[in-house]
């Protein structure tokens, strides 16, 4: 099965009890398919003003395959930032890490951020 990450967005909104995200997060944990990314893990631990806020985001986290920001995720962020400035779409940087992240491993990402995200070539996305 085709490994899926997660952007924060999705994960924020499972935390929350929020549907569709705390479905897709659950069936995706279940059957060992979902990861995210540590630009992503950077984006949540950022938020949290508590230890009380910190505990459910550390217990989201634990199972998930936490995918790294590597030289081949840089590649291909490179690729795709240079892509997007030549067609004056660009994106965040955060968002440009996490596109390399996906693209480097073939991984799909379940986002709601599809604006943004559908612009990077050869990104495929799942719908939330």
């Amino acid at each position: 099965m085709a490994l899926i990450v997660a952007d924060s967005d999705v994960l924020i909104d499972a935390l929350r009890g929020r549907e569709p995200s705390l479905t897709r997060v659950t069936e995706g944990l279940d059957t060992g398919t979902l990861a995210t990314t540590t630009v992503t893990v950077f984006e949540l631990l950022s938020g949290v003003r508590s230890d009380r806020e910190r505990e459910p985001v550390q217990r989201l986290l634990a199972p998930l395959t936490i995918l790294p920001f590597d030289e081949s995720a840089a590649g291909a962020a490179a690729t795709a930032r240079r892509h997007l400035e030549r067609q004056g779409a660009q994106i965040g940087m955060g968002d440009l890490l996490i596109a390399g992240i996906c693209l480097s491993r073939s991984a799909s990402l379940l986002t709601r951020n599809r604006a943004h995200f559908e612009r990077v070539p050869g990104l495929s996305l799942v719908a939330d």
